[in-house]
């Protein structure tokens, strides 16, 4: 269900004549009897007038305002108790304000320019044996699109590793509800992919629930950069683990693996690890980033003269 200031195109701070107003244009507009042939108008005569009587009741509208309950009337973090749009207060007709003047009120002040009763209640009896009016059967009863309207589709964004994106993992996403859902990611996901995850949209008072659009982004990662599905990263290692070879760890997207640093290693070009980028479709490089030891080193300046001094070498043209 839409919020009901949006359906009767009002703002949240209008007055209850504004209401009442903006209901009778939209009542006149859509009503059944107007429109035997549009299906989607009895849906919006249907809607209209649910929206009418939940703002027109100003303890519901105080509630709904108060995120107490939703465009439905029902509570958001209660049970469907008393507390839900169907409770009315003893002695109230439903949907009527403070001022009194309900739905029915309105439509029968203009229902007599449609040549009689609205033909929506007509097979309705009443405890009195006449003609009980119910301001949904027009568009109920006329069946096809009205009485099955769905619910407005949401958008919710979700921010996925490279790592969950890689392995097609059950990530959780957050609704505007505030419910959280455990959402399990497509092969292969690219960035702006949409997942719909159907019934998890706005409820609708006459038909299925809209649909929960997710577009995935790829969240930034301390460890990797993405490259189109090669994947870049750095690794940290000692001045003679550069110069004599060691065995160190590299992360990859599917853990750790043991890379071998040839002697004399050259930090100026990355390492290729095939296979290991993103969906086992692209490359791993590994840049090496070589750290001198803090605070500097009595011996390894004395090297480093002897090296500028006695045996020089050109890395810059």
């Amino acid at each position: 269900m839409r919020d009901p200031y949006t359906v009767l195109g009002v703002s949240r701070s209008a007055s209850e004549k504004d209401i009442k107003s903006a209901y009778r244009k939209l009542a006149k507009k859509y009503h059944p009897d107007q429109n035997p042939d549009d299906p989607s108008a009895h849906g919006k005569f249907a809607e209209a007038t649910h929206a009418y009587d939940l703002l027109n009741d100003a303890e519901k509208r105080g509630q709904f305002d108060r995120g107490e309950i939703d465009a439905e009337g029902n509570p958001r973090f209660a049970g469907f108790g008393n507390g839900g749009f169907g409770s009315a207060r003893p002695g109230a007709r439903p949907g009527a304000g403070a001022g009194g003047f309900s739905a029915e009120d309105i439509l029968k002040e203009f229902m007599s320019g449609f040549g009689g009763q609205p033909r929506g209640g007509a097979g309705a009896r009443g405890p009195t044996g006449g003609a009980q009016w119910d301001p949904f059967a027009g568009a109920a009863a006329g069946g096809g699109a009205g009485a099955r309207m769905k619910g407005d589709d949401i958008v919710v964004n979700v921010a996925i590793s490279l790592e969950d994106a890689h392995k097609a993992a059950s990530v959780p996403v957050r609704m505007p509800s505030g419910k959280v859902l455990s959402v399990k990611l497509p092969e292969k996901v690219e960035e702006g992919q949409q997942i719909r995850l159907k019934g998890q949209g706005s409820p609708s008072p006459y038909g299925e629930p809209g649909d929960a659009l997710v577009t995935v982004k790829f969240e930034k990662s301390k460890t990797f950069r993405k490259d189109g599905n090669d994947v870049r990263t750095d690794v940290p290692v000692t001045l003679y683990e550069a110069v004599l070879g060691a065995k160190v760890r590299v992360p990859t997207l599917d853990g750790s693996v043991e890379l071998t640093l040839p002697p004399g290693v050259d930090t100026s070009k990355a390492l290729r690890l095939k296979g290991k980028g993103l969906y086992g479709e692209g490359d791993l490089y590994v840049n090496i980033r070589v750290v001198l030891p803090p605070g500097g080193d009595a011996d390894l300046e004395a090297l480093a003269r002897f090296m500028r001094d006695q045996k020089p070498y050109t890395v810059r043209d």
